[in-house]
This record gives C-alpha cells, sequence and structure tokens, in this order.
C-alpha cells in the first residue's frame, strides 16, 4: 500500500489554495499517509492573446498537469472543473468532485457601484467571452475589456483605477477570502455562470483502486451528478472552456426533482437561445445532452455552424 502521493496543481493562489484544501481534506481522512503538493506552470498561464477559439479543447489550464499524472510524476490532480476539458486525456478519469461552492459570478467595481450604477462608457474586464455577451446584454454602453491574470492583479487593475469593474467567479473570491471588495453578486437566471464554475475536481489515473479508496472520502455525490449533467452539456455543444454558452443546475423537493437551464450566444450577442427544463435525477449525461439539444433545436445549430465557418477561415 502506498503512503505517500503527491498532488499537482497550476501555481496561482487560488490553485495552491483550492489543492491545499484537498490535501487537508486527505490528511484528516488518512492520517498514516504523506500528501505533497507540487505547482506545474500550464500554457494557459502564458496566455497574453484576446483571441480564443469557443472550440478550442486543448486543455490549456490542464494539459502539462495531465501530462504529469499519466507519467506517474504526480498521483493526483486538483483543478478548477471549468477548466477541464470535456473528454479526458486516455488513461485518465475524474475521481471526485468536493462539494459546490457558490456558482454565481460577480461584480467588483470602484466606488462600490453596483453595475446599474455605473456611469455611461464605463470599463469592465474580463477575459470570458461568455461575460462579456451578457454584461454587453444588460448594458451596452459598457465597454468590456480583455483582462488576464491571477486574482490579485485583476483586483488591482480596479484599485489603481485601470478599469472601473472587473467580473469573477464568486467561489474563487470566497476561498481567498477576498469578497469585501464584491459589489454586487449576479443572479443565475439573469446571468448564467459556465459550466461546472464553482467546483474542484480531482483528476486521477484509472485502473488505479488505492487512489480510487482516497477519492471516495472527497467526493460529493449531489455535486458530481451536477458536475456530470454540465460537462455532457457542453460536450454535446461540442465547446471549449471559452463558447459562450451558460448552465445552471439545482435539485428540488428534497433530491426528488432536477432542474436545468442553459444559454447559447453567438459571438456578437445578436442571437440567443435559451431554454430551462425539470428531470427526474436519474441520468446526469442524459439530462446535460437533452438541455444542450434544446438549444440546438432552437436555432443553436445555426449559432454553433456561423461560430465554427468564422474559426475555420
Amino acid at each position: 500500500m502506498k503512503t505517500e502521493f503527491r498532488i499537482g496543481t497550476r501555481g496561482s493562489k487560488l490553485a495552491l489554495y483550492q489543492s491545499e484544501l484537498v490535501r487537508a481534506k486527505l490528511e484528516k481522512n488518512f492520517p498514516l499517509m504523506c500528501f505533497t503538493v507540487t505547482a506545474i506552470k500550464t500554457s494557459g498561464d502564458m496566455i497574453r492573446r484576446s483571441t480564443v477559439d469557443p472550440f478550442a479543447t486543448k486543455r490549456v489550464y490542464t494539459k502539462e498537469i495531465e501530462e504529469a499524472l499519466v507519467g506517474r510524476e504526480i498521483d493526483l490532480a486538483v483543478h478548477s472543473a471549468k477548466d477541464l476539458a470535456v473528454e479526458l486525456p486516455g488513461g485518465l478519469k475524474l475521481g471526485a468532485v468536493l462539494e459546490r461552492e457558490d456558482s454565481r459570478d460577480c461584480l467588483v467595481a470602484r466606488e462600490g457601484k453596483k453595475l446599474s450604477e455605473l456611469p455611461l462608457g464605463a470599463r469592465i474586464g474580463t477575459s470570458s467571452i461568455r461575460r462579456r455577451l451578457q454584461l454587453l446584454r444588460i448594458n451596452s454602453e459598457l465597454i468590456v475589456e480583455d483582462v488576464r491574470g491571477n486574482v490579485d492583479s485583476r483586483l488591482r487593475k480596479v484599485e489603481e483605477g485601470q478599469t472601473d469593474g472587473i467580473v469573477l467567479a464568486y467561489a474563487g473570491l470566497q476561498r481567498l477570502g477576498l469578497t469585501s471588495p464584491v459589489t454586487e453578486i449576479f443572479p443565475e437566471d439573469k446571468f448564467y455562470p459556465a459550466p461546472c464554475q464553482g467546483i474542484i475536481a480531482v483528476e486521477s489515473r484509472e485502473k488505479d483502486p488505492e487512489t480510487d479508496e482516497l477519492l471516495s472520502s472527497l467526493n460529493h455525490p449531489p455535486t458530481a451528478f451536477r458536475a456530470a449533467s454540465e460537462r455532457a452539456f457542453l460536450r454535446r455543444l461540442e465547446g471549449g472552456c471559452q463558447l459562450p454558452c451558460g448552465i445552471t443546475t439545482r435539485f428540488e423537493e428534497g433530491g426528488k426533482k432536477f432542474r436545468a437551464a442553459g444559454v447559447l450566444f453567438s459571438l456578437d450577442g445578436a442571437q440567443r437561445v435559451e431554454d430551462k427544463m425539470e428531470f427526474l435525477p436519474e441520468n446526469p449525461e442524459a439530462i446535460g445532452i437533452r438541455l444542450a439539444e434544446a438549444l440546438l433545436e432552437k436555432g443553436g445549430d445555426r449559432i454553433v455552424s456561423e461560430m465554427r465557418r468564422g474559426f475555420e477561415k
């Protein structure tokens, strides 16, 4: 029986926090074992360009970590679940997900202002196409700028007046204890989150029963169900992590019903298809696929085709 396990992750403050959280839980559950965290630089950490193919599934934030996992340089990999490609590399699997935190997006703006209180032409930073299109749908007078970097550097841009506000995942700020600058949290039915936003995922190797035993103590089944449905939704749309789509899922009536709602935008924001459905909580992948197909049937297939043609030129 192995007694030492190596955890791989990105080197950002948020990624390291998430990995330390996983490590602490494993140490509590298995006090006789040793768990260490190793930071690995990914190609996504070096992206500086503003144009990202919404269909790209090149694992920009996970590739090098997954290669280390396949190569047995590490034993576990901790990710923000929304960064995972919908098709994992051969030999790897989603071993566990922690209980989901808040999935919503939030605004950090100067002078404590909400989105509706910002002046005409206010500059809002985000690197997400999904967030940009939803911001402009709320207020077409905004100037949405491409802002990259870690959480601290993005918050600093607001503090220094380089931008009037930024939009971030609220869960990340919660984990880092940085919610005090938040000026508004967007409701999910008005501002759709990305698939799997707010979920910490642990990736592992297939056919590794020792690791499976460890991860079974971490896995949160309701979150795993939601993650599977949301990943199936994105997979059916054939999108990468920058596809301008969003989804919300939740259990109701004590887990007897499962509700899901999704949206898909064209890149210019002129077209938008949306649907919501209620299911029995039986097959998460089937739920995600059915919701995606509903969007495709309502015009999403045309949006996806036009988007693909634009990026194939």
